[in-house]
């Protein structure tokens, strides 16, 4: 084990150990680390280059980031589902622009409707909001009708009703039934299209699990970004095995304590805000050359989920297996997409699902970390309009923007 691995893994046992004698304000920062680490959905153990910039130029530099990045900017026609807990879901629709060269229009034969389009939905990730798809909604605005909600107490969404009421666990299954109340309210006819990025494939999976027969009757087509259908407790998060067997000792009792203590801890998560940042970035992206207000722009994200959702989403990941539900795919056009290298769901995992669907696509994305939908989105965008002309979506002849490119590299 590295040093600073061994570190990092000291770090979160001291944090536990902190929790058990009461010591909450000596642990503060210690906490914000191991916060920081499981709110990148990652464990700890992670070096971290040297800061060479003073503290209060990094604070000016990510306020710089967060008024001049345009990520996150777009806004939709909003609308709100309920769970069948009365959890309040809030969802954004993104229709069709009929001057904006999408399919011809029809005529209608003897007073029949005209057929319901194609609606893609988005589900985003763990930690994350619907603004996660940033640049893949600004590619397919206009072209093609398109949903993008936020996860239960995820983004703009309310707080999960069982979680605070009945204090019950949260579940991936739960998740899906959560999909499925925003398909009825934002969806209730034609066909779909279900994208999903790591937790939001999974709920896709419990969609299909609870649900066979609306992927069977209305679902045209599938993308599995980033995911996994199970097994996510054997991932090593890059860390040798005695710093993954640290981590996954400690990692639960750190987060129930943690979560007990959401306003303190958040003061120490603010404190930690440069090592907070240098992990995200290591757990989220791998190229080197990431412009920097997407990097912000994720970290911004993630900094808006308070620890106690961190806490009460991260066991229902252990438990997620819905491997027998890819099966309701079988028939679908299905892209599975990963970066390679993905510390948070490995790509192996991606390459199983493959190998259960063996007419999917299977894109594996060079240089490429978890949020491989920010770091290389012209090649999700990509695949995914290719996806979207396959089942019907879009025309063939339709131009779909190949928006933007988070890399500051400049052409050669």
């Amino acid at each position: 084990m590295s040093e600073s691995s061994a570190e990092a893994v000291a770090a979160v046992a001291s944090a536990t150990g902190a929790a058990a004698t009461g010591s909450w304000r000596r642990a503060t920062g210690i906490a914000g680390v191991a916060i920081g680490v499981v709110a990148a959905g990652a464990a700890a153990g992670v070096a971290i280059e040297r800061l060479t910039v003073g503290r209060g130029m990094r604070q000016k530099a990510r306020l710089a980031l967060d008024s001049a990045g345009p990520y996150g900017a777009l806004r939709g026609t909003p609308g709100k589902a309920y769970a069948d807990d009365g959890t309040e879901l809030y969802y954004e629709v993104d229709e069709v622009d009929p001057e904006g060269g999408g399919a011809p229009r029809r005529r209608r034969l003897f007073g029949r409707k005209a057929p319901a389009p194609v609606t893609v939905v988005f589900s985003h990730g763990y930690c994350l909001s619907q603004d996660s798809w940033h640049f893949q909604r600004a590619a397919l605005r206009g072209v093609v009708r398109t949903v993008h909600w936020d996860q239960r107490s995820h983004g703009r969404s309310g707080r999960g009703v069982a979680q605070v009421q009945e204090e019950a666990p949260l579940s991936i299954d739960q998740l899906g039934r959560d999909l499925k109340a925003v398909v009825d309210a934002a969806v209730p006819d034609g066909p779909i299209v279900l994208v999903g990025h790591s937790m939001g494939g999974m709920t896709m999976m419990a969609l299909a699990a609870q649900y066979p027969e609306l992927i069977r009757e209305r679902v045209v087509a599938v993308a599995l970004v980033g995911t996994s259908s199970g097994r996510l407790g054997e991932v090593n998060f890059g860390l040798p095995v005695a710093g993954v067997n640290a981590v996954r000792r400690v990692l639960p009792g750190v987060l129930k304590a943690l979560g007990q203590r959401a306003e303190l801890v958040e003061k120490g998560r603010r404190a930690t805000a440069d090592l907070f940042a240098g992990i995200i970035k290591r757990y989220s992206f791998a190229s080197r050359d990431v412009d920097p207000a997407v990097a912000r722009f994720a970290e911004r994200m993630i900094e808006g989920t308070p620890i106690d959702v961190v806490a009460e989403f991260y066991p229902a990941f252990t438990d997620h297996d819905k491997t027998d539900a890819l099966a309701h795919f079988r028939e679908l056009p299905v892209l599975v997409l990963a970066g390679v290298q993905d510390l948070v769901t490995p790509s192996e995992h991606s390459e199983a699902i493959a190998d259960l669907l063996p007419d999917a696509e299977l894109v594996l994305v060079p240089d490429a970390g978890h949020l491989v939908m920010l770091e290389h989105p012209e090649v999700v965008t990509d695949r995914l309009a290719d996806l979207l002309t396959r089942a019907g979506a879009v025309p063939a002849g339709a131009t779909v923007g190949g928006y933007g490119s988070s890399s500051t590299a400049q052409p050669r």
